[in-house]
């Protein structure tokens, strides 16, 4: 292994659940098609360069390539030990049924040579009936999400010692009040999509409230459903601060969501990308940066709505109740 800088991350303690404090930054691995070689050969000198944090889910099918890999990391020595790693992963819509929510992270742990995660979310506030994971989900397959039942598993999965600390993601404030009615055990996480161009103020300010801790998936824009260009790095507000200060304009996003004390979740394959993402904790933006960036016009882009093919009917759900869009 070439030899590298690996740069020290801050972390962050979570209120809830006995998990190691969370790296300040994580990679994302959500990648399709996926390429088995790719993504080990990527998380392999994400770790190298200093990344500690990574993220999959089963949806993504990333599972085995992250196993891999971080039993690669552990072998070389990139990783001094398993406990030095914070590893997410996520359960599916087709899972989220009390029953099968246990095995279903069992068969996660397998798929990542791991004993525990540190880590355990609910992927979305919809439930689907059984069966194989299909993107767009068909709309007559949405069924009733047993909210209470649900985290009750996944209450019993953190008493396992199997996930150290579990939440939840892309949930609005309801979704939140219904889990937070029940719980024993708190949800400690809400991964949500943020970014300069979704600011999601009114769900931090909640989130702040109630001790959870707020992770941003596409905080480079990435997850475009629209298909109409990325809204992040097309803008020119953020062009400009990045010129300013002699940054990359991924640079400059990543850092205004680490000053709102969010962990932003960003993937890239690419080692020099890697790097760069990595370098955003020696340096600030300023006052005058932080207002513009305030006062960019709110675009979301991942809605439920693209989340379920366009054609059948809700036989026994309505469409608001899974809204990740906060009211």
């Amino acid at each position: 292994m070439s030899s590298t800088t690996t740069v020290a991350v801050p972390e962050v303690a979570l209120r809830h659940g006995n998990a190691r404090p969370m790296p300040a930054i994580g990679m994302g691995t959500a990648n399709f098609p996926v390429v088995h070689e790719t993504i080990r050969d990527a998380v392999v000198a994400a770790a190298e360069l200093g990344f500690r944090h990574f993220d999959t889910a089963s949806m993504y099918g990333t599972e085995p390539p992250l196993g891999d890999a971080l039993a690669e990391a552990l072998r070389h020595g990139l990783v001094a030990s398993r406990e030095e790693v914070f590893v997410t992963t996520k359960l599916w819509c087709t899972q989220c049924q009390p029953h099968l929510v246990l095995p279903s992270l069992r068969q996660s742990l397998q798929n990542l040579q791991l004993e525990y995660v540190d880590l355990y979310l609910i992927h979305w506030p919809v439930s689907l009936k059984s069966g194989p994971m299909v993107f767009p989900a068909k709309r007559e397959d949405a069924v009733p999400f047993d909210f209470e039942g649900v985290w009750r598993k996944m209450e019993e999965c953190h008493r396992l010692g199997l996930a150290k600390a579990i939440g939840v993601s892309n949930f609005t404030t309801t979704h939140l009040d219904k889990i937070l009615a029940t719980a024993t055990v708190k949800p400690s996480v809400n991964q949500v999509e943020m970014n300069p161009v979704w600011q999601q103020r009114k769900l931090r300010e909640y989130c702040a409230e109630k001790g959870i801790h707020v992770t941003a998936y596409s905080p480079l824009g990435g997850q475009n459903w629209s298909g109409e260009g990325n809204a992040v790095m097309d803008s020119e507000v953020l062009a400009e601060i990045a010129k300013a200060r002699g940054k990359s304009l991924a640079q400059v996003a990543l850092r205004w969501i680490y000053e709102q004390g969010v962990t932003p979740i960003v993937k890239s394959f690419s080692k020099e990308r890697l790097k760069q993402n990595l370098e955003i904790f020696d340096w600030e933006l300023t006052d005058d940066d932080r207002l513009k960036i305030s006062q960019i016009t709110q675009k979301k882009m991942v809605t439920v709505k693209g989340f379920f093919s366009s054609e059948g009917v809700f036989d026994s759900v309505h469409l608001a109740d899974m809204e990740i869009v906060e009211a």
